[in-house]
């Protein structure tokens, strides 16, 4: 055999071991690719936001798997700034793993199909946060191998926060002492998180400060108010009895961590005002005499600790009576003083014997004051002193008569 037909065979014999190859190949790797193809996907419908500190998030998390099969998948978080808090929740429940059926695309927000997957991953900015871009990197991972990351970016701004308030609706009440002063208030909490404020005063000694929530009937010494919220409170102000009249000034405190607050209350005390009519004895009697004037002494103290000015008396007396008094109007009583007035009362003509009562009253713009005055009418006859008369005159006669006879 030459070189040339042997050369010719070898040839051959290299191609048919090329196509045995060949065909070998294309039956083993198609059913080696129909098993590895495919893969899983996590993702979100808004993978960036723009958000503030403090805030809390919930992104939706949509899963897809293309594998032909179902995968049971390990969630965790691959990389979060720190400081920041952030876990996985199904059902309302904190989750580690997640089960993807095959070829089902899972959306949260579908509640229509019973078979999608649903998963949540909730994330705390820090209170703290700076302003500034924050990425975070979320993994899920198949038993099988496959694994699928999905990128978070957070852009924290400096979000413009108000000034956290304690003001009052009227700061500016005037009253008299013992008056309960109400005053409506309101705590805004500006900040960006939950303050617990403690409530007080500078009131004092002897004042009483009370503070009540909107609504609630308990008094308290504490308030918790949430971040952008604010809090209605009723501030009760009592000043003591004995408080002299003048211009006070209470200031509201209500301290948390980030605040120290001021509601500056202002209070206008015009002074008590009391008035007593009675007589230098204390006794409200006296004695008279059908169409005769007596005399009653009267004593106006003024109880309060202000001037009582233009104190005015009247009297209410029976029918036929007659009262006045040497002063009707006082200008001036002041604090704690007694003026004495005389008040002469005038029974009627017709009055008969007995006990009468005549109603005196001592009044001002600001307070009274009432007196009954009981009269003893007593009956004068002139048969008295003519009974008497006779009586003398008898005794002098008989004397005569022992006179002229005894000497017989």
């Amino acid at each position: 055999m030459s070189k040339h037909t042997l050369r010719g065979q070898a040839v051959r014999c290299l191609l048919l071991a090329f196509l045995f190859v060949v065909c070998l190949a294309s039956s083993v790797l198609p059913a080696f690719a129909a098993d590895s193809a495919g893969d899983i996907e996590m993702s979100t419908p808004y993978p960036g936001m723009t958000v503030n500190a403090g805030n809390k998030l919930s992104f939706d998390l949509n899963f897809t798997n293309s594998t032909g099969s179902g995968q049971n998948a390990a969630l965790s978080v691959a990389s979060i700034p720190t400081g920041w808090k952030g876990h996985f929740s199904g059902n309302d429940s904190e989750i580690t793993r997640v089960f993807i059926k095959k070829d089902v695309a899972s959306d949260n927000s579908d509640n229509s199909s019973s078979s999608a997957t649903s998963a949540t991953f909730e994330l705390t900015v820090p209170d703290n946060a700076a302003a500034g871009d924050y990425p975070i990197v979320l993994k899920a991972t198949t038993d099988a191998g496959l694994t699928s990351t999905l990128k978070l970016d957070l852009a924290v701004v400096t979000e413009e926060l108000g000034t956290s308030t304690f003001t009052a609706q009227y700061p500016e009440q005037k009253g008299a002492s013992g008056t309960a002063f109400s005053f409506s208030t309101t705590l805004v909490n500006n900040s960006s998180s939950e303050q617990s404020y403690s409530l007080g005063s500078n009131a004092p000694q002897g004042w009483q400060v009370t503070f009540t929530p909107s609504g609630e009937t308990n008094q308290v010494a504490s308030v918790t108010v949430d971040a952008k919220k604010s809090q209605a409170l009723t501030v009760a102000v009592t000043p003591p009895q004995s408080v002299q009249a003048g211009d006070y000034k209470i200031d509201c405190s209500a301290a948390s961590a980030a605040d120290n607050l001021t509601a500056e209350l202002s209070i206008t005390v015009t002074g008590s005002y009391s008035l007593q009519l009675t007589t230098p004895s204390g006794l409200l009697s006296t004695d008279g005499y059908a169409n005769k004037e007596s005399a009653v002494t009267l004593s106006v103290v003024n109880k309060g600790n202000t001037p009582l000015e233009n104190v005015n008396l009247t009297a209410t007396a029976p029918d036929g009576w007659n009262v006045r008094f040497d002063k009707s109007t006082i200008d001036t009583i002041e604090a704690g003083g007694t003026v004495a007035v005389t008040a002469y009362i005038k029974p009627s003509k017709d009055a008969l014997t007995g006990d009468y009562v005549t109603a005196i009253t001592a009044k001002t713009s600001e307070t009274s004051s009432e007196a009954d005055m009981r009269v003893s009418v007593k009956t004068q006859t002139v048969w008295g002193f003519v009974g008497v008369l006779l009586i003398a005159a008898v005794c002098v006669g008989l004397v005569m008569v022992f006179r002229k006879f005894g000497r017989r």
